[in-house]
């Protein structure tokens, strides 16, 4: 019997030399095609061109090189089955043993600045696919190594007796179906992305692939028995998180990153505007949010809130942060900071606060008002499947053009106001309520069964911190389903309140609402939050 072949052909050429070597010295002889070929002999191993296998030469400039029956046929016959080996016996065919492949950058092409379609299409590799999948297939006599992680592993398994050996042969198989699906989802996507007609693609196919990427393995998930990990989309940038740097902290955990997500969807509005904005956010919502001539007036303005709960929150800004916001912070424990960049003086002085976690987009730039998984498409996971939605736009739906369907309309101190509330309320966890004054809310009410509820609970947060309601005005993520929540604002001193509109009773609202002399905005759009 003739030694066995290993059919070794990479784009990524980390330790294959190595590899090849081990192989060589184990009594193996290599095939191998185009630069890894080059690669191997410039590092003094003899290594046989794939064409003298299969005598056909390479042909489309690379485009085809191992897809012949010989290759495929070596690969793919079944070593316990005599008439497949008979076959290859008949033919002249060389059984090949091993496949090391490992497939053209794809990924790393689309996310290149100014790579286009046609070169996007030249790197979706046919061959080494087909190689591995089929090497895969057939992996109790063929091994299939796609990482160059693993050459140490298998090298060493080539010395163990074959039953030692069958889980790991398995073992990687699997991650070679794993890792094709995956390279396969990412040009899925692409393509339905990449548009050169200008047409419109359904963003809800009947079939649908993702690529995930993991970013980390998470100490543990919500609780400590529960193992967790944080994937990204494979098929593009890092964006959202993935595409923050981590400049100070702790590793963050499943629980940080929900709510450094909150403090993004509650920057979102308020990212590119006039004034610099603060979110302060405590189990994925706010607990307090304002805008202000720097990012010092913001936090304060956010913090004045509710300090309580401020404690082991996520704090975001949408301006760097100076050295007197690094001061107003640290008074108070703070789990992650979120901001397009910071001081040097800042950052020096944040360190000294060794558990805070501080992060920043890898550009110092501004932080994204998007950057879902795909983009502009939310993904949530329940028992048994995945919901999947068009993610939401920022709100910024108050238009002061169209009359408020209220006798009095509201003031333009009012306006401005309830502007800003509506773009804050859309990160409160319903049922929703926000009231705000001077450009910062000052009573949050979230979470609760029932809208009164949470009207009543904004003014008692409000009370509590002896901010004034009298004059505020109220955000609703939500119709009101009856008059209670309108009377209880009103009783409260609230004076102008913005809401979607749409109930059966928005007559009975409204003609509350001017019961009390109260102005009222419909936008025609619900923000709700499950």
């Amino acid at each position: 019997m003739g030694k066995p072949i290993a059919l070794v052909s990479v784009s990524d050429k980390t330790g294959v030399v190595e590899f090849g070597a081990g192989l060589i010295a184990r009594g193996w002889r290599i095939a191998s095609t185009g630069g890894t070929r080059k690669t191997l002999r410039a590092g003094g191993l003899d290594v046989l061109g794939v064409s003298e296998l299969t005598g056909h030469p390479e042909m489309l400039e690379g485009r085809v090189k191992t897809l012949h029956p010989t290759v495929h046929a070596g690969i793919l016959a079944r070593r316990s089955i005599d008439e497949d080996v008979s076959q290859l016996a008949a033919h002249g065919i060389a059984p090949i043993d091993l496949v090391a492949v490992n497939l053209y950058p794809f990924r790393e092409t689309i996310t290149r600045a100014g790579a286009g379609i046609g070169e996007a299409l030249e790197q979706i590799d046919i061959g080494g696919p087909t190689l591995l999948r089929a090497a895969a297939k057939n992996h109790p006599w063929v091994w299939s190594v796609c990482d160059p992680a693993d050459y140490d592993r298998v090298l060493a398994a080539l010395d163990a007796a074959a039953d030692e050996v069958r889980d790991l042969r398995r073992e990687l198989a699997a991650g070679v179906f794993r890792h094709t699906a995956a390279y396969d989802a990412a040009i899925t996507e692409y393509l339905a992305q990449a548009d050169p007609a200008g047409g419109s693609t359904c963003p809800f196919p009947e079939e649908t692939v993702a690529s995930l990427l993991r970013v980390q393995t998470l100490r543990y998930g919500e609780n400590p028995d529960q193992a967790a990990a944080f994937f990204r989309n494979g098929s593009g940038p890092a964006r959202g998180i993935p595409g923050l740097v981590q400049l100070h902290g702790k590793e963050l955990s499943f629980n940080n990153i929900l709510d450094v997500d909150g403090a993004l969807t509650a920057t979102a509005p308020f990212v590119g505007g006039k004034a610099a904005a603060c979110a302060i956010l405590k189990h994925s919502t706010p607990c307090g949010l304002a805008v202000g001539s720097s990012p010092r007036e913001a936090y304060e303005k956010a913090f004045a809130c509710d300090p309580v709960s401020a404690f082991g929150s996520v704090v975001a800004f949408t301006e760097p942060v100076t050295e007197d916001v690094a001061e107003a912070l640290s008074g108070t424990f703070v789990e992650c900071l979120v901001a397009p960049g910071y001081s040097e003086r800042a950052l020096r002085r944040l360190r000294e606060k060794q558990n805070v976690r501080i992060l920043a987009p890898e550009r110092g730039a501004a932080l994204e008002a998007s950057g879902h998984l795909w983009d502009g498409v939310e993904i949530r996971g329940v028992r048994g499947g995945v919901l999947v939605q068009a993610a939401p736009r920022p709100a910024r739906d108050v238009n002061r053009e169209a009359p408020a369907p209220t006798e009095r309309q509201p003031t333009d101190a009012e306006w401005a106001d309830l502007e800003f509330a509506w773009s804050a309320v859309q990160s409160v966890k319903s049922n929703a309520i926000l009231l705000a004054r001077d450009g910062a809310s000052i009573g949050i009410g979230a979470g609760q069964m029932s809208r009164v509820d949470s009207v009543e609970l904004s003014i008692r947060k409000a009370r509590a911190q002896g901010l004034d309601v009298a004059g505020s005005v109220l955000a609703s993520d939500a119709f009101f389903p009856f008059r209670d929540g309108v009377d209880a604002a009103a009783a409260a001193g609230v004076r102008a309140i913005v809401q979607p509109g749409g109930s059966r009773r928005d007559e009975e609202v409204v003609a509350a609402a001017n019961e009390h002399d109260m102005a009222m905005v419909f936008t025609g759009r619900r923000l709700f939050r499950h």
